[in-house]
C-alpha cells in the first residue's frame, strides 16, 4: 500500500502515483508602524494541500474505473483520513478536483496512457477532530449496515 484515502487504497494495481507534494500555509497578519518595520502576529494554521499526480498504463497498471471510484467519493462531499502506507496520517481531506489527460488510443478508443491529477483540501481542525469524525462515520455505517440485516432477517 502506497497511501490510503478513506476505504480507497492506492497501490500499484489501483492508482499508482509518481509525484505528490503537499503545501501548508500559515495566517500571519501585519500592521504597519510609523518609522518602523510593520509589527506582524501569527494568526494560525491556514489552507493545506496535497497535489497527487502520476501516470496509469491500464495495460499493466490500474484503469479509469479507479479514477471512476475517486470521483464518486468527491461527489459524496465527504471527508476522507489521508493515510500514508508507512502509517503517517495527514488528517481529514476532501477531493476538490480529478483531472485526467488520456492519450495513445487502442482500437476500441481506449486510452493506453493516462494522466492524472487529484488535488486534496484538509477539512480537520486537529487530530482529535479528525477521530471523532472518523467516529461518526464509522456509527453510520454500522447503523446502516444493522439496519439492512433487520430488513433481511424480517423479509426471511
Amino acid at each position: 500500500m502506497m497511501m490510503s484515502l478513506g476505504l480507497f487504497v492506492f497501490k500499484l494495481s489501483t492508482l499508482p502515483y509518481q509525484n505528490t507534494s503537499r503545501q501548508v500555509n500559515y495566517g500571519w497578519g501585519t500592521n504597519a508602524r510609523f518609522g518602523q518595520r510593520p509589527v506582524s502576529q501569527f494568526l494560525g494554521l491556514g489552507e493545506e494541500t496535497i497535489k497527487i499526480t502520476g501516470q496509469l498504463l491500464p495495460e499493466m497498471t490500474g484503469g479509469m474505473r479507479y479514477l471512476q471510484v475517486l470521483q464518486s467519493m468527491a461527489d459524496s462531499g465527504r471527508a476522507w483520513p489521508l493515510i500514508e502506507g508507512s502509517g503517517t496520517i495527514y488528517g481529514m481531506y476532501v477531493i476538490k478536483n480529478i483531472a485526467n489527460d488520456n492519450a495513445e488510443f487502442n482500437s476500441s478508443g481506449q486510452a493506453r496512457s493516462i494522466n492524472f491529477t487529484l488535488n486534496l483540501t484538509r477539512v480537520d481542525e486537529s487530530q482529535a477532530a479528525m477521530f471523532g469524525d472518523l467516529l461518526t462515520q464509522a456509527e453510520g455505517l454500522y447503523n446502516k449496515a444493522s439496519s439492512t440485516i433487520s430488513n433481511f432477517a424480517s423479509g426471511v
